[in-house]
């Protein structure tokens, strides 16, 4: 089966196209996504998945077999149909860049092209920034409350299908993971792969301490055994024998995991075991229902851990799976629009973000105004395609991250925070304001 990822909208996006030729509504139309209110005890977001958006408007077509599908739907014309065949998106596209922190009503990418055009790709790329800012979020906090640790994206066999799965592990290390364990993630977006073993393995032998030999073995430089299949504390000895007699033949034990329990407690057991028997080296890592609340007790107990699996509760952001994101109408043929429903109302006209830096170089505030105004600050919006095309090469993930290490670094320290914090400034200019003003007047 052939797909372009046309059909990949809603229906409605269909329905409004057909009815806009129709009507020979061509003009141009500017759309923004932006999120209008944080999750409770969120104070910051990190702007994620703009490479796929870009993938798919550079690809987005209609197939032989898409358009014979909408034919026999019986909603539309045979000239909506006919015209579905030369479809393609020529517009243009700015952006923060990946691993941006934004805040609420800041639009984080602006798209400008032919209504209809504009109108077909809403619901893929809200799909696409929503799920990854989202994740790249919640993995931030992870990322700042846990600092130094080692942290892993466990969470592909909870994700949500295996997109999913893939785009959580990229968005986690965009905001400062050190890896991930899904191999499909690591082969794409060259990210580092990390592995252990399953309890499963254990359980297949008929003896504990054989099974730990058997994989220290077969992974003579990788080698981290899972203890808490039985008993935790026996199971660390038996590391520590374990890894006296390999010493000899160069085979070298890693590290242990623990999976299960109480973790800090048992890492303090474990920990004592190898320091007592001159084993240092052997690191302890840690999974089971991580996420960044549970990292910040286990951090401010001292627990000697030096790294996390972290999976279900990061990639399915458990606390507060959905953001309150939009892709709103905010100006066509040159006509600025605003919508005025009640609690969703919107900011009309193509607008910029504009950030300003205190003297100990955190975020002092951001303001929000339109694109022909001027303001303090680095302006967060950038060309990002022009005509249906990329303006550069894609850029390495690896620079994403970095950005994304630079911003949360910024982040004044009251907003680093778990609990609920204080709003930050962001200025709406007069600008904006007084043709909101003006905009409700006309209608």
């Amino acid at each position: 089966m052939t797909s372009s990822g046309a059909l990949l909208t809603d229906l409605y996006e269909l329905t409004m196209m057909q009815a806009y030729l129709e009507q020979g509504m061509l003009g141009t139309a500017v759309f923004e996504f932006f999120v209008r209110k944080l999750p409770a005890e969120r104070s910051f977001l990190v702007a994620a998945g703009l490479e796929q958006v870009i993938e798919y408007l550079e690809a987005v077509r209609f197939t032989d077999e898409e358009r014979a599908y909408l034919a026999g739907i019986g909603r539309f014309t045979p000239a909506f149909i006919e015209a579905l065949r030369d479809f393609r998106f020529t517009g243009d596209v700015d952006a923060m860049p990946e691993g941006t922190v934004f805040f609420p009503d800041e639009p984080i990418l602006r798209i400008v092209a032919p209504m209809p055009e504009a109108q077909l790709v809403e619901s893929r790329v809200m799909n696409l920034l929503h799920y990854q800012s989202m994740v790249a979020s919640k993995a931030a906090r992870c990322v700042i409350t846990a600092p130094g640790r080692t942290l892993v994206d466990f969470g592909f066999r909870r994700a949500h299908g295996a997109e999913a799965g893939v785009l959580s592990a990229r968005a986690s290390w965009l905001a400062g993971f050190t890896g991930t364990a899904t191999a499909e993630a690591g082969r794409l977006f060259g990210m580092p792969v990390y592995g252990t073993m399953a309890h499963s393995y254990v359980q297949a032998h008929d003896d504990e301490a054989r099974a730990f030999e058997c994989f220290a073995r077969s992974q003579p430089h990788h080698a981290l055994l899972l203890i808490d299949t039985y008993d935790t504390v026996r199971a660390a000895h038996r590391v520590v024998d374990l890894a006296r007699r390999l010493a000899p033949e160069g085979i070298h034990i890693s590290g242990v995991r623990l999976d299960s329990g109480d973790l800090g407690d048992l890492a303090r057991q474990v920990r004592a075991i190898f320091d007592t028997a001159g084993f240092p080296g052997i690191t302890i890592f840690a999974s089971g229902n991580i996420d960044e609340f549970k990292l910040r007790d286990l951090v401010s107990q001292g627990a000697p851990i030096d790294g996390y699996g972290v999976g279900t509760r990061m990639n399915t952001s458990a606390d507060w799976p959905y953001l309150d994101c939009a892709y709103k109408l905010q100006e066509y043929d040159g006509q600025p629009r605003r919508k005025r429903s009640p609690e969703k109302a919107t900011w009309p006209g193509r607008k910029q973000v504009w950030r300003r830096l205190g003297v100990d170089g955190r975020f002092a505030g951001d303001t929000l105004g339109l694109v022909t105004e001027h303001a303090k600050g680095e302006p967060l919006l950038v060309p990002v395609m022009r005509d249906g095309r990329r303006l550069g090469p894609p850029e390495p993930l690896a620079q994403g991250r970095e950005r994304a290490r630079t911003q949360l670094d910024g982040l004044p320290a009251v907003l680093r925070g778990l609990d609920e914090q204080p709003d930050y400034d962001v200025a709406v200019t007069a600008g904006v304001r007084e043709l909101a003003a003006a905009v409700d007047r006309a209608t």
